[in-house]
């Protein structure tokens, strides 16, 4: 039998709880790891990884880090400085829409992921996941439900991971106009539907998504 989350372990904002805790066992280093993009029909796949130092203390104003689908663009633009100011490391990884046909979303999600840590340049000690585990990554590691609610790091991940990838998705409508990605960052959208009944798709897109397959002309 699968068990429910219980939705009271939620805090009323990300916090540290699940870092101090490791930090306490002599896990200093870390890492919260989130993906954006895995629902996208277009485009890359994003995964960040962010390390705050041990026993960090979020300055006295309030941070406002939110799991990146609970806050605005213009919010998550400007977290995105201050986050990579605190953070002892942090990094975004890619995998592009072809790696996701070829591999599978899951799959790609979890290459990006390993990408970010990577390029971290801080070996983490203890991995805190939003929801998955990277079974081929050597560290420890927690898959954590609903961890960009729940955990500071993953939080932070989620955000430097969504702002990568909408970059990625403005570039994108430039090479590729007509889809709107500027606006809908490869969703799939009503504007986008429109545009892919009309024109067809284009490299961007994931081919191997059912909504692709029944437009590929």
């Amino acid at each position: 039998m699968t068990s429910r989350f219980d939705p009271a372990l939620i805090p009323a904002a990300p916090d540290l709880q699940w870092e101090r805790s490791l930090w306490e066992n002599g896990f200093e280093h870390v890492a919260g790891i989130d993906e954006a993009g895995r629902g996208a029909w277009a485009g890359p796949v994003a995964a960040a990884a962010v390390i705050f130092p041990s026993y960090f203390l979020p300055p006295n104003q309030p941070l406002l880090i939110r799991d990146s689908k609970q806050l605005n663009a213009a919010k998550r633009y400007t977290l995105e400085p201050l986050i990579k100011e605190l953070a002892l490391a942090w990094a975004v990884g890619f995998s592009s829409n072809e790696e996701i046909d070829a591999y599978g979303i899951l799959p790609a999600t979890r290459l990006a992921m390993a990408r970010a840590l990577e390029l971290l340049g801080t070996a983490p000690q203890h991995l805190l996941i939003d929801a998955l585990l990277l079974p081929e990554i050597p560290f420890s590691q927690t898959a954590l439900i609903k961890g960009d609610q729940r955990s500071l790091s993953i939080a932070a991940a989620s955000i430097l991971a969504k702002t990568a990838r909408d970059r990625c998705m403005e570039e994108e409508a430039r090479k590729s106009p007509g889809y709107a990605f500027e606006r809908n960052k490869g969703y799939g959208t009503r504007a986008h539907q429109a545009a892919l009944f009309d024109q067809g798709p284009c490299q961007a897109h994931r081919f191997s998504f059912a909504p692709l397959k029944h437009t590929i002309k």
